[in-house]
């Protein structure tokens, strides 16, 4: 792994310098580096292999095989390692406990994220905004105002820093002074689209970050686009598509949030307007219509693990929680999974009965918690 010694220089361990080799290897993807470290155990293990045991696997083209088993002559990884130091960027390998546990959770996560700038436990609370290259009018305001109002609930923004819907998201978000992350579908040192060099440097300044899967001064290609779009939404606990053709990235980039289990919320536009047969076409399919920030809080249910809210200590579980006021959020404190009464919620808060009745009763209207009886609730 890297990270800082006690004198603050970075350093990196030997499996990180071989789990760069063998994803460096031309050939190898991230399902292929998945299956060999599967079954070896660890990269080191699949560069030790011989030729015999690499060619057992049908999935493996023969040509593939030699390159690893010359990887470790033919590519050096102290050049990446040494440059992602000078650039301040991190590497992450999966293992990391710094990488994102939501991103884990998909059928192909990158084995190594390089980034610069900063992943936090907020941004396991993040929705994806995406669309097309040629937003429209209509596009521009709908982007701006859903991204807006997003961010200002307490979402990090992710998305792809293309031209159109990904730009004006980023910018939406760093405008209102939220969080937001750029998936790069190139290294981070060669930022596509170029002109948008100086949104990723915003972004990183305002403490958000720009990560990719490819070492930092790889190019983009047709390819590496639609791989990214896999980690937008892996992410992600949603993902909205504000315009989108009927062919396009952002209508991959609904299937893939399909694939993983992911809630779909398309922006509903006129029939007359190619740009937005997509989004429609989404909510035809059964994709949530998206016309305010409410309709994603009211679809996302409790989350499996407390999630930081940004810039404070506390932690929620249902996204109607970043709405409650003091009394409320004390007073849900003290609603337990299971059946809570009453006097023992008076008691724990000291607050008065009016004040807790009131307070049950909006979280049960958020539906945060549940009414179990008069005088007992549990959480949902």
């Amino acid at each position: 792994m890297t990270g800082k010694d006690k004198s603050g220089d970075f350093y990196a361990d030997e499996l990180l310098f071989d789990d760069i080799i063998l994803s460096q290897v031309d050939g190898i993807g991230s399902l292929t580096y998945h299956r060999l470290v599967g079954h070896f155990g660890s990269s080191t293990a699949v560069l030790g292999v011989s030729r015999s045991g690499l060619c057992e696997f049908e999935f493996l083209k023969s040509a593939v095989a030699d390159r690893i088993i010359s990887a470790r002559k033919d590519i050096d990884p102290t050049l990446i390692v040494d440059l992602c130091r000078r650039k301040l960027i991190d590497i992450i390998p999966i293992y990391d406990v710094r990488y994102p546990e939501s991103l884990k959770a998909i059928a192909d996560p990158p084995p190594l994220l390089y980034v610069r700038g900063v992943l936090s436990s907020n941004d396991s609370f993040s929705i994806a905004v995406v669309g097309t290259r040629r937003i429209s009018s209509y596009g521009e305001r709908q982007t701006n105002r859903l991204s807006s109002a997003i961010a200002k609930a307490g979402f990090t923004i992710i998305s792809g820093l293309a031209i159109g819907v990904d730009g004006h998201a980023h910018r939406a978000a760093l405008k209102v002074g939220g969080r937001t992350i750029a998936v790069l579908g190139s290294g981070l040192l060669q930022v596509y689209p170029p002109q948008h060099a100086e949104l990723a440097e915003q972004i990183v300044q305002s403490g958000g970050a720009i990560i990719s899967e490819y070492a930092p001064l790889t190019r983009s290609t047709k390819w590496t686009f639609p791989q990214r779009n896999r980690i937008v939404c892996g992410l992600a606990l949603g993902v909205v598509v504000v315009e989108a053709p009927l062919k396009s990235g952002a209508m991959i980039s609904a299937r893939l949030a399909s694939e993983q289990g992911k809630d779909i919320f398309a922006v509903p536009g006129s029939i007359e307007s190619e740009l937005s047969r997509g989004c429609n076409q989404l909510i035809r399919d059964g994709a949530y219509l998206m016309e305010s920030v409410d309709d994603i809080l009211n679809v996302l249910g409790p989350m499996r693990k407390p999630v930081s809210l940004l810039d404070t200590d506390k932690t929620i579980r249902h996204p109607r929680e970043i709405e409650l006021n003091d009394i409320e959020r004390e007073v849900l404190n003290h609603v337990g999974e299971t059946s809570s009464s009453l006097d023992s919620i008076v008691l724990a808060t000291g607050f008065s009965t009016s004040q807790v009745l009131a307070a049950l009763c909006s979280l049960e209207d958020k539906r945060i918690i549940r009414q179990l009886n008069p005088i007992n609730v549990a959480r949902l």
